[in-house]
C-alpha cells in the first residue's frame, strides 16, 4: 500500500496510465488466462494491482485491498484494464457501483474479453451526465443472466436433470494409498461426492476406485483401469464464457483457466488441454445453454455447445 501512495504522490501531473486489475478466487488457480488476454491487449505500460488469492468474488469491489489501490492511484483521463468483467464484479449493483465511482474520478474501463468486451461502459449523456440508459439496461441484463446462470448450476443436483454421470475412467486417481480408504467408506456408506471433497481428487477418480462396488458394475472387464492422457479441444468462446460463470470442480477449473483464447473472426474460442474425462464433465455442466429448466435457448449459445459437444463425443471412451 506503502508503494501505491508514493506513486499517487508522484504522479500528480503526470500523463495518463493504465492500471490493470487482476484476481483469482483461490490459491490453486493462477492468472495464466488473464495474463494472455491482457497481453494480447498491448496494454502500454501497465500497472498492476493483483488481488491476493481467494479474495471472494462475494466481497464487493470497492471494499478490496488491491481494487481500493488503484483508485487511489488512479487520476483523471486514465484507463482500468480487467480481463474480463467477473474478475471485478459479479453482481448487478456492484457493477454500477464501481462505473458510479469511475465516472466521479473521471476514469475509463476497459474489458478485453467477454460478454461485456464490445460496450462502452463509461459512456455519459452529454446533457445529464448520467450513465446512458442503453448501457445501463445492457449492464442490467448482462449480469442477472450471469447470475440467473449461477443459480440454476447450484441447485441442478438436487433437480431431476442432475448431468448424467462420467463415465468410469476420470481425471485424476486417488492416491494409491489411499484406495483402500476410499473402498472401506464406500461400503460404509460415504457417498461418492464426499470422498471426491475429502481426498481432493474428481468424483471419477472415487468411481474409478470403486468401481467393481457400484451397481452397475459387471465383471466382463478385468485389470486395472486404463490412464487417460489429455486432448486438447478448441472450446467455443460461448461455451467457455458461461462456464467461467459456474461452480466448477478444481480440475475442471484448472482447464479452463490454463486455457489458451484463440481469435477467429468477431468471436474467440479456448484451447482446453484435458483428459476426455474432463471435457465430459464440462459439457454437462453447460447443458443448459441447450434450453430447458424454463428458460428459452439462444440459438448462438446452443450451436456453440452444440459444437462442442460433437468434439467431446468424438472423444474415445
Amino acid at each position: 500500500m506503502t508503494t501505491d501512495r508514493v506513486r499517487s504522490s508522484i504522479r500528480k501531473g503526470a500523463s495518463a496510465a493504465n492500471p490493470v486489475y487482476k484476481r483469482v478466487s483461490t490459491d490453486q488457480q493462477s492468472t495464466a488466462r488473464q495474463d494472455l488476454v491482457l497481453a494480447e491487449a498491448g496494454i502500454e505500460d501497465p500497472i498492476v494491482f493483483e488481488e491476493d488469492p481467494g479474495t471472494s468474488s462475494r466481497l464487493h469491489p470497492l471494499q478490496r485491498p488491491k481494487f481500493r489501490a488503484l483508485l487511489t492511484y488512479a487520476r483523471p483521463g486514465d484507463t482500468v484494464h480487467i480481463s474480463e468483467m467477473f474478475r471485478l464484479v459479479r453482481g448487478n449493483q456492484h457493477i454500477l457501483d464501481v462505473l458510479e465511482v469511475l465516472h466521479r474520478d473521471q476514469v475509463a474501463l476497459r474489458i478485453h474479453d467477454g460478454a461485456f468486451s464490445a460496450m462502452d461502459l463509461t459512456a455519459r449523456h452529454s446533457r445529464t451526465g448520467e450513465l446512458l440508459s442503453t448501457v445501463k439496461f445492457m449492464v442490467q441484463t448482462l449480469a442477472a443472466a450471469g447470475e440467473l446462470q449461477r443459480d440454476l448450476q447450484r441447485e441442478l443436483p438436487t433437480t431431476d436433470c442432475a448431468p448424467p454421470r462420467p463415465r468410469a475412467a476420470k481425471a485424476a486417481a486417488a492416491p494409491a494409498d489411499k484406495t483402500a480408504d476410499v473402498r472401506t467408506a464406500y461400503l460404509e456408506g460415504r457417498s461418492i461426492a464426499a470422498l471426491a471433497r475429502d481426498h481432493g481428487v474428481s468424483r471419477g477418480a472415487i468411481r474409478t476406485a470403486v468401481a467393481d462396488l457400484l451397481p452397475d458394475h459387471t465383471d466382463s472387464e478385468e485389470g486395472p483401469p486404463v490412464l487417460e492422457l489429455p486432448v486438447t479441444l478448441d472450446m467455443p468462446g460461448k461455451v467457455a464464457d458461461y462456464l467461467r460463470t459456474t461452480e466448477l470442480e478444481p480440475a475442471e477449473r484448472a482447464a479452463l483457466d490454463q486455457g489458451m483464447t484463440v481469435r477467429r473472426g468477431q468471436g474467440y474460442t479456448l484451447r482446453v488441454s484435458a483428459v476426455p474425462a474432463v471435457h465430459r464433465q464440462l459439457l454437462a455442466r453447460c447443458q443448459s445453454l441447450g434450453g430447458g429448466q424454463g428458460l428459452p435457448a439462444v440459438p448462438a449459445q446452443r450451436k456453440a455447445r452444440r459444437e462442442y459437444e460433437n468434439m467431446v463425443s468424438a472423444l474415445a471412451p
